[in-house]
């Protein structure tokens, strides 16, 4: 491989908290596009080197390198460095994982031992807390002390800046916190060689500290006719001591992988108020007939869990078969007919998204393990825990719209979004919502490139939707028809809509985009040209009578934000 000695070296980030232990690498001369092992990005390859790295049957050694090279670059414990070495993979992913399944057993402990009924929530909050610091402590090294530096400044505003603007200063504050240390540990010091990125608990620690500002704001700074049902029920009436500040940001069941949550659902759940009934006759009886009973959420952990153990299965024996990288690969571009292109594009997003289901599911079972996250009843009975879910992977994979794909992804995001950005911001609230998640997610310039996409996309879905949509409601057949096609545009739009987000620099991502020729940006810049569409403060006139008429009870329905945002607060759930 030509001018082999002199590589540029590139972080590749898969954003999940969970990597997979490899750079990207680009040679400037050739454009040759190859995987390598973690080095320190001061290092060169030497011919010899690029050629095994990338020759067949190098598997092996490759894996082998990375386990061992990764060592020095793991800031947290070396406690499990024999097992790093005997199942080759880096330190601090063995450090991650451990920490979860760790975190799983102790929320059974915690659920059945610190009970709110054997336990006061000052009890709780510490123990939730301390837990919470060693095991960043473990997974991160002296990199967990940003955690507590973050969540101190914030806490400095919310108590002496007035209430008036804490919220906007703390907005500012705590996402420029974390973006310089995502800008200093990509490009200056070189922290991108660390594949357990710190970064990651900050992001969801970000959401937390920016969605609690907001919540106080509204409760103690806005008068009630001023707020949204939402805002209503998310609404903090009191600020939070610090304990209980810090216990909302750093517990054990979050602090590695999250997700966020309202403080209300969580000063419920360490209160014990979380599966109160809303209707309680005097006597202690339910609507006067039955006992309240606590439901167990021994089922949905035991599913959940099987989940995750199916998706890593998976990930592992799949992911290596349809790498995103070849889809860029000239050999791969000019011997592949279009369409097959496109399928072997669906085939390998499809291979990437079990790491993310692993993640989020895992991280979901450990706080329902701990009692948090009953979210009422369904139809039948049956207990729900998916107030914090994070993605509904049917819905995901069988999605027949952008929106539908995006209210299942990643859900949490979504509605901390929603809430501190869309609802709130008076100017073309899509952009601004696209534009913070590109930031939050971090410096990397195809995060960038994959949200102002996804704005083209948003728009053109939305104007589609709305003007063809009607077309096929008169009969059934038309209906599957249209969720047919409908699906098909949908996963080729996501495909095509997160390739930066994955090769993250520029010039793979406009490489693989001129292969394309731009096609699907052209097309939503016509459809929106075309066709006629609403503006959005008309849409959310429309909405809003939809949205009242979702308070006050659950449904099972799972395909909804509303739904999860309505029933933000366990207190005021009708069960």
């Amino acid at each position: 491989m030509g001018g082999a000695g002199n590589i540029s070296l590139r972080p590749h980030c898969l954003c999940c908290r969970w990597y997979c232990g490899f750079w990207w690498c680009c040679n400037a001369e050739d454009d040759h596009l190859a995987w390598y092992p973690f080095r320190s990005s001061k290092s060169t390859f030497s011919a010899e080197e690029s050629e095994s790295a990338t020759g067949k049957g190098s598997t092996d050694s490759r894996t082998s390198i990375m386990a061992t090279e990764t060592t020095s670059s793991c800031t947290g414990s070396n406690l499990l460095q024999p097992i790093s070495e005997i199942i080759n993979l880096p330190l601090d992913q063995v450090n991650f994982v451990v920490c979860q399944l760790f975190a799983l057993l102790t929320a059974l402990w915690f659920r059945l031992y610190l009970h709110p009924s054997k336990a006061s929530p000052f009890i709780r909050h510490v123990v939730a807390t301390l837990l919470g610091f060693y095991l960043a402590l473990f997974c991160f090294g002296w990199y967990a002390l940003h955690f507590l530096v973050q969540s101190g400044l914030t806490y400095s505003i919310m108590v002496f800046a007035g209430l008036e603007h804490m919220h906007k200063l703390c907005f500012i504050v705590a996402l420029g916190y974390l973006s310089f240390c995502q800008i200093t540990r990509v490009y200056v010091f070189d922290y991108g060689m660390y594949s357990a990125d710190f970064t990651g608990p900050m992001m969801v620690i970000t959401q937390k500290i920016t969605s609690l500002a907001f919540e106080i704001h509204d409760g103690l700074a806005r008068k009630e006719e001023q707020l949204t049902p939402s805002q209503r029920c998310l609404a903090v009436r009191k600020m939070p001591s610090l304990l209980e500040y810090l216990s909302y940001n750093c517990n054990f069941m979050g602090i590695l992988a999250g997700p966020t949550c309202s403080y209300n659902d969580y000063t419920a759940f360490i209160e014990g108020t979380a599966y109160q009934p809303r209707h309680l006759e005097a006597n202690g009886t339910e609507n006067g007939k039955h006992k309240h009973t606590e439901p167990s959420p021994k089922n949905n952990v035991i599913s959940k869990l099987c989940t995750c153990a199916i998706s890593l299965a998976v990930f592992l024996s799949v992911s290596k078969i349809f790498p995103v990288e070849r889809s860029i690969d000239d050999k791969f571009m000019a011997s592949t007919p279009f369409i097959l292109q496109v399928l072997y594009l669906y085939l390998s997003m499809l291979a990437t998204r079990p790491k993310y289901y692993f993640i989020w599911t895992l991280s979901d079972a450990i706080n329902n393990a701990a009692g948090f996250g009953f979210n009422g009843y369904n139809k039948d009975g049956t207990p729900r825990w998916d107030l914090i879910s994070n993605l509904r992977i049917l819905d995901i994979e069988f999605a027949t719209s952008f929106k539908m794909f995006l209210d299942n992804w990643n859900i949490q995001t979504a509605l901390w979004l929603k809430r501190v950005c869309y609802e709130r911001c008076p100017i073309n609230p899509t952009a601004a919502t696209f534009l913070l998640s590109a930031m939050w997610h971090g410096v990397y310039p195809g995060y960038y490139l994959t949200f102002l996409t996804g704005i083209g996309m948003t728009m053109a879905a939305r104007t589609l939707r709305h003007n063809i949509k009607p077309y096929f409601l008169g009969s059934t057949t038309h209906k599957s028809v249209y969720d047919v096609i409908t699906w098909a545009g949908t996963q080729v739009a996501i495909c095509y809509t997160v390739v930066p987000f994955v090769l993250l620099a520029v010039g793979p991502s406009l490489k693989f985009y001129r292969s394309w020729y731009y096609c699907i940006h052209i097309a939503c810049l016509l459809l929106v040209l075309a066709l006629p569409v609403k503006p959005w403060h008309l849409r959310a006139k429309e909405e809003q009578p939809q949205e009242n008429s979702l308070q006050g009870g659950l449904t099972g329905d799972h395909n909804s934000h509303s739904i999860t945002d309505n029933n933000c607060n366990q207190k005021h759930k009708a069960t």
